[in-house]
């Protein structure tokens, strides 16, 4: 690990739980740690916190209009326009913690052993240490912002210090080799670094793309860089649970109608 100076906050962590996590942060003495508006699960005494304008960056314009452009970017990634600052005003260390939206897993970022950035889909930011920028990245090729399965506007997650992001289901981490090619579900792609090359590719055959159940693209991710890659992204979650809730089961009060879950699979 390097031991270069930071120029964000250096802060230290520790994850809790499996499927339903949450990211205990600690805080030294007058260390801040940002985070989106609703995340934040628990804080010690010590702990003040503070509604901010966009991220709190010193990358950010110091104005008025500088603070409203940050925060109309965040508004562009489906973010909310305000985030929340949260900074230890007490004499030791204090800790907060923060917690995932909906299961998956929460992804600890060193921003400073990744180059500085990370390219990620929209929603997935989580929290930060104070420094880390958070912005927006637009997709320069027209099919993949069309269907690449995020649309043309990702989120951009700069810096030196720590950032967590958080994905649904398992999430795993590749490391491409120049040249190497890797084909995802367009739904699953978390994040990259800014040396991956990301595109798209149509899936052939006529029965696979109607029958096969994979959609009409695959996301083509061509090294080097490292890629992050969830198992379940939460539309694909949210969509199997809207299917279930609206079947009207055939089980009450009927033996037979037990038997037909059991036949066609929803039991």
């Amino acid at each position: 690990m390097s031991y270069t100076t930071r120029t964000n906050h250096e802060i230290e962590y520790k994850i809790y739980g499996e499927e339903l996590q949450f990211v205990e942060i600690e805080l030294d003495p007058n260390e801040t740690a940002i985070a989106e508006s609703g995340a934040m699960m628990m804080m010690e005494d010590g702990i003040q916190m503070q509604t901010i304008f966009g991220d709190g960056s010193t990358q950010q314009s110091t104005g008025l209009l500088g603070k409203l452009m940050s925060a109309g970017k965040r508004v562009l990634t489906g973010e909310s326009l305000f985030m929340t600052a949260f900074t230890n005003v007490g004499q030791g260390k204090r800790k907060v913690s923060f917690a995932a939206p909906y299961t998956g897993k929460i992804i600890p970022m060193d921003l400073q052993q990744l180059g500085g950035t990370i390219i990620a889909q929209k929603d997935a930011f989580l929290c930060a240490a104070k420094g880390v920028s958070v912005g927006i990245h637009f997709q320069r090729k027209l099919g993949t912002g069309i269907f690449g399965g995020e649309g043309f506007i990702m989120e951009k997650i700069e810096g030196d210090g720590m950032a967590f992001m958080h994905a649904g289901g398992y999430v795993i981490e590749k490391l491409l080799v120049p040249g190497e090619i890797l084909k995802i579900d367009t739904g699953c792609v978390v994040a990259y670094t800014p040396g991956i090359d990301f595109d798209i590719e149509f899936v052939r055959g006529i029965r696979n793309w109607m029958f096969g159940g994979e959609g009409l693209f695959f996301a083509k991710l061509r090294g080097p860089g490292r890629v992050w890659i969830q198992s379940l992204p939460i539309s694909r979650l949210a969509g199997r649970i809207v299917e279930y809730g609206t079947w009207h089961r055939k089980e009450q009060g009927s033996i037979l109608g037990g038997l037909g879950n059991l036949l066609d699979g929803r039991e």
